[in-house]
């Protein structure tokens, strides 16, 4: 019996070893897997910060690359608006008559183009360019002179062409400076209602065409910086032509240029 008991207890102390054996392999490879585990989600967990830094890198660029173009933007809007904090082309005025020079019962419509009233008046634009093209159109005949003028002219006097500011065409055909006649259009060649004068300048010589037809009538002698002038009275009306001419200018002319277009 007590051998029984003895072999018995044996038996059941070999099967707790065992059985605590397989207890520890058990827990040692649960822990092994946890690590594992462990190491799986920390790697994973890398791989989302990797992933999330590269998108949000990517899009910081794309927000920059916008930002960079919405200033791009907004300085081609400002440019065109004026804005002051960058520079802007600036645009050429139109050659016309310039109403700061002019006498005082002169009158000037359609946009400095047209002259009425008694007096002169000089354009805005000095001839600086070496030789120049413009035109008069006659709406209204009277007494009236085209030609061109210093700045010292006497706007207010009529005819013009009485002392050295001015070389003028006068409506009976004759060309004066300093009050002398330089030379005279032919007889036959009178300008009319409706005619247009085309004027020419080298600064040597003035010229005179009418209709567009070289009227063969240089004169010269004016000195310094001049300026197209017309001067009307007694009813006459003029046009100002110093674009979109009625004929084509002259070879080797244009129409005037302002000193900031020929430099």
């Amino acid at each position: 019996m007590s051998l029984l008991l003895l072999l018995s207890a044996i038996h059941d102390e070999a099967v707790c070893q065992r059985h605590l054996r397989s207890v520890r392999s058990t827990d040692v490879s649960a822990g092994e897997n946890d690590l594992r585990q462990n190491d799986s989600r920390i790697a994973l967990f890398r791989e989302l910060l990797v992933y999330w830094y590269s998108l949000w890198c990517s899009g910081r660029r794309i927000c920059e690359y916008w930002i960079t173009m919405a200033g791009l933007f907004s300085c081609c809007f400002d440019c065109g608006r004026g804005n002051s904090g960058h520079v802007t082309l600036k645009e050429m005025p139109a050659v016309q008559l310039d109403t700061h020079h002019m006498g005082t019962d002169v009158v000037i419509v359609k946009s400095g183009r047209r002259i009425c009233g008694t007096g002169g008046c000089i354009a805005n634009a000095p001839l600086h360019q070496n030789k120049s093209y413009f035109e008069f159109k006659i709406q209204s005949t009277g007494v009236w002179g085209v030609g061109v003028a210093t700045q010292k002219a006497n706007l207010n006097q009529v005819p013009l062409g009485r002392d050295a500011h001015s070389l003028v065409l006068r409506q009976d055909g004759t060309v004066y400076h300093n009050n002398e006649e330089k030379n005279r259009l032919p007889a036959n060649s009178l300008p009319q209602e409706g005619d247009i004068v085309g004027v020419t300048y080298d600064h040597v010589e003035l010229n005179l065409y009418l209709n567009g037809k070289n009227m063969n009538c240089p004169a010269s002698g004016i000195r310094g910086t001049v300026f197209p002038v017309v001067y009307v009275d007694d009813s006459a009306i003029l046009d100002c032509q110093f674009s979109d001419f009625y004929h084509a200018p002259p070879q080797g002319y244009q129409k005037i240029l302002f000193e900031q277009q020929i430099f």
